[in-house]
């Protein structure tokens, strides 16, 4: 047999194959495919939380408080949705839209106080510098539901009970976003700003032209944490909004059960009403959002 044929035979090309896969420390097929089947267990348990709500908002009343629950509605049906999209007692479209524009305008106006004050605390040398960032780090520690009654009262003097603005301004200087952006800023290198304050630049330019291009994934995932806190807000809106047509879907929703029966069916239908918008963002940042990862994970 010559070496030709040695070569060719099965046997020695799976040895040729396994050193190759030694050399070039490639992972073998088999783990490979229990990592992906790990995966996919994973991504199952996560999601089938999803999966259970979806399916129970096309079943009847009665099915929804079935016990034991099932996976499959029996019959299937939209009730729930035309209930709630076309009861007069439950405007579940205008929640969606007061939510909407509230939590649309929260997260650009977090985005822009954030990116405005961390730029300084990052980028730029005065007195007290510490001393001011160390303040705006220590809010955090001050839980959220203390500031209510403080929080009520400025809003009541300002006259914006009952309307989108108190659940709009009074939280968009979020001392989370100006962490979260002076950290960023101090990934960016220095050179930059340096070659273009030699050109003549200021810092109110260098900070629109430069550092504010080269931050859209910061910004984006910024923007989209900031949409998501003020779209699940609950307790907030309970207190400063009053009328049905001025009410977030979040406390909305709130009023379809009560203290004797729940209405299952309603309450996963308006779930997933409310699951739209925030998947939509994800999908549509996401890339935004992996690159600013990454970006953080390359740092240094």
């Amino acid at each position: 047999m010559t070496a030709i044929e040695r070569v060719a035979t099965p046997a020695a090309v799976t040895a040729v194959e396994r050193q190759g896969d030694a050399r070039t420390g490639r992972t073998p097929v088999w783990a490979i495919v229990l990592r992906y089947l790990l995966l996919a267990v994973l991504a199952l348990l996560y999601i089938s939380p999803i999966i259970f709500m979806l399916v129970t908002s096309f079943k009847t009343r009665a099915d929804a408080a079935g016990i034991p629950p099932s996976w499959i509605p029996n019959p299937f049906t939209t009730q729930a949705y035309e209930t709630i999209l076309t009861a007069s007692g439950t405007p579940v479209l205008i929640w969606f839209s007061n939510s909407l524009i509230a939590a649309v305008l929260h997260s650009a106006l977090v985005v822009v106080t954030a990116s405005l004050a961390a730029y300084p605390l990052a980028r730029m040398r005065f007195r007290g510098r510490g001393l001011v960032f160390g303040i705006v780090i220590a809010t955090l520690l001050i839980p959220p539901v203390i500031l209510i009654i403080p929080n009520y009262l400025i809003v009541g003097n300002l006259g914006w009970l009952n309307s989108l603005v108190a659940i709009i301004i009074p939280t968009a200087a979020s001392a989370f976003g100006v962490f979260f952006m002076r950290q960023f800023f101090l990934s960016l290198p220095a050179e930059l700003e340096e070659a273009a304050l030699i050109d003549g630049a200021n810092r109110w330019s260098i900070f629109l032209r430069i550092i504010l291009p080269l931050s859209k994934p910061a910004m984006a995932t910024l923007a989209l944490l900031a949409f998501l806190t003020n779209w699940n807000d609950f307790l907030w809106p309970v207190y400063v909004l009053f009328s049905a047509d001025v009410q977030t879907l979040p406390a909305g929703l709130g009023t379809l059960q009560s203290a004797n029966a729940v209405r299952y069916d309603l309450l996963m239908a308006g779930a997933v009403i409310a699951s739209v918008p925030v998947l939509l963002l994800f999908v549509f940042l996401q890339r935004f959002i992996i690159e600013g990862v990454s970006r953080q994970g390359l740092k240094g």
